[in-house]
């Protein structure tokens, strides 16, 4: 959900201080904006703690770089809006360690919301293109400045071929809960033979018996990838206890994994058949 304007403002005014598990705002101002603004920071997981030694909203858990997050792209997750969920920092440390991502890879972050993935990709020297369906949250990231290219739009409206001349040696994403998978299957379009995916997904991937799902689970074990449970309250810190588990997707020449390679391979096969 977006910020109110009025929040906003008391929230990005330099004189906030955001720190550690705390915001706290050291002037005045209206109380009905405070009240509105209290109502956000509760949503977000926050209580206010009266005690003259503190204060300010007290959160679980480390709000600062969150938050951080959440005023540049100017919305916040809540219960009611189950849509977008920034991924966590030390999701994010975790999920580009098992990438292995290091200085002069090209990464793709086809999910890419206000940069949580893109900003540390960056400065790992990773050269990273974004993909992020929402106006606001694009002009985020361009502003940002991490990312080799933007682009605004349906990622699953891009063919791999079209969008790039060859493929990435890394692909990094948080995907849309609902139809991960479809988003899953899609990005492997634009990985190269030896790349490695990553992921976040419901955990959902790891029991759901229907047949995409399960030939799914039978690829990621025949190429040697992993599908491990988060703990639950790996999203805790964006307000929402929803269960996930982190995908690990290795390439390699001559897996059966569909990447950009292969779908280039495709019409040389084509012709083949013809040919006979």
């Amino acid at each position: 959900m977006q910020f109110p304007p009025e929040v906003l403002r008391v929230l990005t005014d330099p004189r906030t201080i955001i720190r550690d598990d705390r915001v706290h705002i050291p002037f005045q101002f209206e109380l009905t904006d405070w009240r509105r603004m209290n109502e956000i920071l509760k949503e977000m997981g926050g209580r206010w703690d009266n005690r003259k030694a503190v204060r300010a909203h007290v959160f679980p858990y480390r709000i600062e770089e969150f938050m951080r997050q959440c005023l540049a792209a100017g919305e916040y997750p809540s219960r009611y809006e189950q849509g977008w969920f920034p991924t966590p920092p030390s999701l994010v440390m975790q999920i580009c360690d098992l990438a292995g991502i290091c200085a002069g890879m090209t990464v793709l972050e086809p999910s890419a919301g206000s940069g949580a993935m893109t900003s540390e990709i960056a400065r790992r020297g990773g050269v990273v293109d974004a993909v992020e369906l929402d106006a606001r949250r694009t002009e985020v990231l361009r502003e940002q400045g991490d990312c080799r290219r933007v682009v605004h739009g349906d990622f699953l409206d891009l063919d791999p071929l079209d969008y790039a001349e060859e493929g990435f040696d890394r692909v990094v994403m948080n995907p849309p809960f609902a139809g991960g998978l479809d988003h899953i299957k899609h990005a492997l379009g634009f990985m190269r033979d030896d790349g490695i995916l990553v992921s976040v997904m419901s955990n959902g991937l790891m029991w759901w018996s229907d047949k995409a799902t399960a030939e799914f689970r039978e690829m990621v074990e025949e190429v040697g990838g992993e599908i491990e449970a988060l703990p639950e309250d790996a999203f805790a810190v964006c307000g929402t206890n929803v269960r996930t588990c982190l995908l690990f997707l290795p390439g390699y020449a001559g897996s059966r994994l569909p990447t950009y390679d292969w779908l280039l391979r495709q019409p040389r096969q084509l012709d083949l058949f013809a040919a006979a």
